[in-house]
């Protein structure tokens, strides 16, 4: 990896040699909170399930404005199949590559390097700034910031503005900035089938074949027009086992 000139550049690729598989943090909310502790920020390490989360604020009083984020990166899947190892991070052709750099080891420097650059002009500025980093995100994501912010509003912490550093751009880099995100709702089907033999189906129940003609009507069933700022509703079916 060659040195760059960039702080920002710098500490993306130290957090992508941090192999943070879901939900390990594997040490990027230390390394992150090594830059801001000499800033002033108090970090609070917090732990749920086998979730880490890092709330880290600078500042007393409100209004309260939140860097989210989440350290945690997909599996990498067969690294045969990538041109670099994912987690040895290179730049070539002007991009940087490494499982993470978009989604999102990138913003989470950003982050970073955004409040040295303030903190360093506005030593005495007014409210607060907070990084929530949760390490569940690419995963069952239930530990993390709805823990966090139900443990924030049990002691009546308010977060007033909140950016989220997921990637959202289309064709380059910021040309696209999001005003919120959709939410989701997740659920469980359990359908319930006769054992048999695939040699004799007639004395059997296929639970896969009963699920299939719902599981399609679901998929096609029309939910809303979304709007301007959202696109429509849509059905997803993620797993069958």
């Amino acid at each position: 990896m060659q040195t760059t000139d960039s702080p920002t550049l710098e500490l993306a690729v130290d957090l992508i040699r941090r192999q943070s598989v879901t939900p390990d943090d594997a040490g990027c909310q230390e390394l992150m909170m090594s830059r801001l502790a000499p800033l002033g920020f108090t970090g609070e390490n917090l732990r749920f399930g086998d979730t880490d989360i890092l709330w880290a604020r600078k500042g007393s009083e409100g209004p309260v404005l939140a860097f989210a984020g989440h350290t945690d990166v997909v599996p990498t899947g067969p690294e045969k199949n990538w041109s670099h190892p994912p987690f040895d991070p290179v730049i070539r052709d002007g991009y940087l590559l490494g499982r993470g750099a978009a989604d999102m080891k990138g913003s989470l420097a950003a982050f970073v390097t955004a409040c040295e650059r303030f903190v360093a002009s506005y030593p005495d500025h007014r409210g607060s700034i907070a990084l929530l980093i949760t390490s569940d995100e690419e995963g069952p994501a239930q530990h993390g910031t709805v823990k966090v912010v139900e443990t924030l509003e049990a002691r009546n912490e308010k977060i007033d503005w909140c950016l989220i550093g997921e990637p959202s751009s289309t064709r380059e880099v910021g040309d696209v900035i999001k005003n919120g995100r959709r939410g989701s709702l997740h659920g469980y089907l359990t359908v319930h089938g006769v054992q048999g033999h695939v040699a004799y189906p007639h004395l059997a129940e296929n639970p896969v074949h009963l699920v299939a003609p719902a599981l399609d009507a679901l998929a096609k069933e029309f939910w809303d027009n979304g709007n301007d700022f959202f696109p429509p509703t849509t059905f997803q079916i993620t797993k069958l086992e």
